[in-house]
C-alpha cells in the first residue's frame, strides 16, 4: 500500500462526501431503490442472483425504525414485481434493536410475513459483538414462525461454534462470514490464518447438521477448503452457494460460476452509504489506491 493510500484510508471519516462517494461507487448500487433494481437486473443478465440491502444501522428512534421497515417492504414488493431472483437482508440495529428488542422483533415479523407472501427469503444480519445475543434471540423467535428466514454468523468470534451448537433443531440457512467488525482480541480471532481455520470449522459444523450455507468470501483458498469439506461430507451442491460483495473480485465470480457453483451478489443501496463504504475500503485499501490512480493519472 502506498503512503498516499495509507493516508487516505486513515482519514476516510474526514474525506469530503463527494470524494468518498466516488471512492465508494463500486461498492454500492446508488442511493435509490431504482438504482439497486437496475443493478440486480444487470446481474441477472450475467447469471447472478442477488441480495438487496438498504444501508443503515444504529437506529434509536421508533419512527425511524418503522420508516426503515417501510422501505424494506417497498423493496420486497419491487423485487416481486420485477420477478428478480433476489432476497432481502436487514441489520437488526437498522430495525431499532439498540432502542427496543421487542420493536425490532415486531418489525422483522412484519417484514418476514410480507416476504413469505411474496415467496421471498429474509436474512437477519449480524453486527458487532454487543448485539450478538439479542440478534440470535430475535432470529430464533422469527425462525419458529417463518421458514423463509436465515441468519448470519461470524467465524472470527470465539463464541460462534457454541452458537451453532445452541441453535434449535430444524431447517437452517446461514450466511457464514469471516466478520468485518474489528473485535477485541479477547473475544475474536484477529490474525488471517486463525480466522480461516475458524471459518472452515464453522462450515463443517453447519454442514454436518444439515444447514444450507452461503459461503460469503472473496478468499479463493478458503473457498477451496470449504468445498473440500462439502465433498467429504457428501453435501449436495444445492445445499450451498457463494455470496460476494458488489464490486469485489469479480474474476472469482466467473471462476466459481464456471465451475457450476451459484454465485449470489450483495447489492447495497441507500442514502446512508457512508459507514458501510468506510468499512469496505478499510478492509480493501487497494480499491482506494486504484481510484486515486484513476483520478490523478498516476501509474
Amino acid at each position: 500500500m502506498s503512503v498516499l493510500t495509507k493516508a487516505v484510508v486513515a482519514t476516510l471519516p474526514y474525506v469530503p462526501k463527494a470524494i468518498l462517494r466516488r471512492l465508494a461507487a463500486r461498492y454500492i448500487a446508488g442511493e435509490r431503490l431504482e438504482d439497486a433494481l437496475g443493478r440486480l437486473e444487470e446481474l441477472r443478465r450475467r447469471g447472478h442472483p442477488g441480495i438487496i440491502d438498504v444501508l443503515g444501522e444504529g437506529i434509536t428512534s421508533v419512527d425511524e425504525a418503522r420508516a426503515v421497515c417501510a422501505s424494506y417492504l417497498a423493496a420486497a414488493d419491487a423485487l416481486a414485481r420485477a420477478q428478480l431472483d433476489a432476497y432481502v437482508s436487514v441489520k437488526p440495529t437498522h430495525l431499532g434493536l439498540m432502542h427496543d428488542e421487542a420493536l425490532c422483533l415486531e418489525l422483522y415479523e412484519r417484514l418476514a410475513a410480507r416476504c413469505r407472501e411474496l415467496q421471498l427469503f429474509l436474512r437477519v444480519e449480524m453486527e458487532d459483538h454487543p448485539t450478538t445475543d439479542a440478534t440470535l434471540r430475535v432470529f430464533e423467535r422469527l425462525r419458529a414462525r417463518h421458514p423463509n428466514v436465515g441468519i448470519v454468523l461470524q467465524a472470527r468470534l470465539f463464541r460462534t461454534p457454541a452458537d451453532i451448537a445452541a441453535l434449535q433443531p430444524g431447517p437452517l440457512d446461514v450466511r457464514l462470514v469471516k466478520g468485518i467488525y474489528l473485535e477485541p482480541a479477547e473475544i475474536a480471532h484477529t490474525a488471517p490464518e486463525p480466522i480461516r481455520e475458524a471459518y472452515v470449522a464453522c462450515a463443517e459444523a453447519l454442514l454436518s447438521r444439515g444447514a444450507r450455507i452461503a459461503f460469503a468470501t472473496h478468499d479463493e483458498g478458503l473457498a477451496e477448503r470449504c468445498l473440500a469439506v462439502a465433498r467429504r461430507l457428501n453435501v449436495a451442491p444445492a445445499s450451498y452457494e457463494f455470496q460476494v460483495l458488489l464490486g469485489v473480485r469479480e474474476e472469482l465470480w466467473a471462476l466459481w460460476r464456471s465451475a457450476g457453483h451459484q454465485v449470489r451478489v450483495y447489492v447495497p443501496f441507500g442514502p446512508d452509504w457512508r459507514p458501510y463504504s468506510i468499512r469496505r475500503m478499510r478492509k480493501n485499501p487497494q480499491i482506494v489506491g486504484h481510484v486515486l490512480r484513476q483520478t490523478f493519472g498516476m501509474k
